[in-house]
């Protein structure tokens, strides 16, 4: 999840909005949820899971960044990864070793030790530097472009990817990142891997018929920040995974995210509401959420149904996305769990 855009982490909405956001999501440490429709119990640890073997990368590889230019990269040595999505794909290509530096979205436990480089949410390109790198991750959503740019000045090999939004994006990520680190195989057992979790994930959904219609609250309590989730939000595509509807979308707003309010909540009527961990604790927990604007008067509130996943996992659209889709699942059907 980058930090910008709410995957690990922000949206493209107005550009106040934006900075807002921006600075919130560099607030990514662990949380939990508290309210009894939170299943915390199957949590599973913030961890990645390497591939057994640490593949040795093949190099020079040249692959194609988003931004249109063609970077080759000769060493794999000194890696860092712009935000917490890609830190999770290195981790988990087995190239975790590798890497030197973690921004603040990066929170699971093998790479905590790692010293952080960002000043607040934006990158340092002087932290960087410092670190003397061999190649640089990035994603669309990464910046200052200032930073990203001193950074390519400086001759370090920066690949940008595509932001990741859906579950199609997960299988195309993992190759970009295998390919230009020069462990394509690897990057097709980790491919695989995923693949087989996620529809294993996906066939573990009640099939009876039942779509409730899910709305995704991004919610920053301590900056009185509360958004409603629409369709570019990232969240529409986990929610229709586990075979219910995203309540922004239903109720007809456009872009990923607008201002709460009790108007809008209450046209979606959402039959359960998607949350990240840190910020349902930053509202003071389900009781806290049940005091925003039209949520006590929605079917979610009404139910308590709150599912709430971590903030490093729910946007992440990588190696992790299997076990993110059985706890949507397990939350959203609690009386189906095993």
């Amino acid at each position: 999840m980058s930090s910008r855009t709410i995957r690990s982490g922000a949206a493209r909405g107005p550009v106040l909005l934006l900075l807002a956001l921006g600075l919130l999501l560099a607030l990514t440490s662990c949380g939990s949820a508290t309210g009894p429709a939170a299943a915390t119990g199957s949590r599973a640890p913030d961890a990645v899971e390497p591939l057994s073997v640490e593949p040795v990368p093949q190099l020079p590889a040249t692959t194609a960044s988003a931004d249109g230019r063609q970077v080759t990269v000769t060493s794999a040595e000194r890696i860092i990864p712009l935000n917490g999505s890609l830190a999770e794909l290195v981790f988990s290509l087995g190239l975790g070793p590798k890497v030197v530096a973690r921004d603040v979205s990066t929170t699971f436990r093998q790479a905590a030790a790692l010293p952080v480089i960002t000043q607040a949410h934006d990158v340092s390109a002087e932290g960087v530097l410092s670190l003397h790198p061999t190649v640089v991750l990035a994603d669309r959503s990464t910046g200052p472009a200032e930073a990203i740019a001193q950074i390519r000045a400086a001759g370090v090999p920066l690949i940008v990817l595509d932001d990741a939004k859906r579950l199609a994006d997960v299988g195309p990520r993992i190759d970009t990142v295998a390919a230009a680190l020069g462990i394509p195989d690897a990057g097709g057992q980790l491919k695989e891997r995923t693949g087989q979790r996620i529809d294993e994930a996906r066939a573990a959904v009640p099939a009876d018929g039942r779509h409730p219609k899910v709305a995704f609250l991004y919610l920053r309590g301590s900056a009185s920040v509360y958004l409603l989730g629409g369709p570019a939000s990232g969240a529409g595509s986990l929610i229709e995974a586990v075979g219910g509807e995203d309540a922004g979308t239903a109720a007809g707003l456009t872009g990923d995210f607008t201002p709460l309010t009790s108007e809008a909540l209450v046209k979606a009527a959402p039959d359960a509401i998607l949350v990240m961990s840190k910020g349902l604790d930053s509202v003071g927990g389900v009781d806290g959420l049940l005091k925003l604007p039209g949520v006590a008067q929605t079917p979610a509130g009404l139910d308590r149904r709150i599912v709430s996943i971590e903030d490093g996992q729910l946007l992440s659209y990588g190696p992790r996305t299997p076990q993110v889709l059985r706890e949507i699942t397990a939350q959203l059907y609690p009386a189906d769990a095993k």
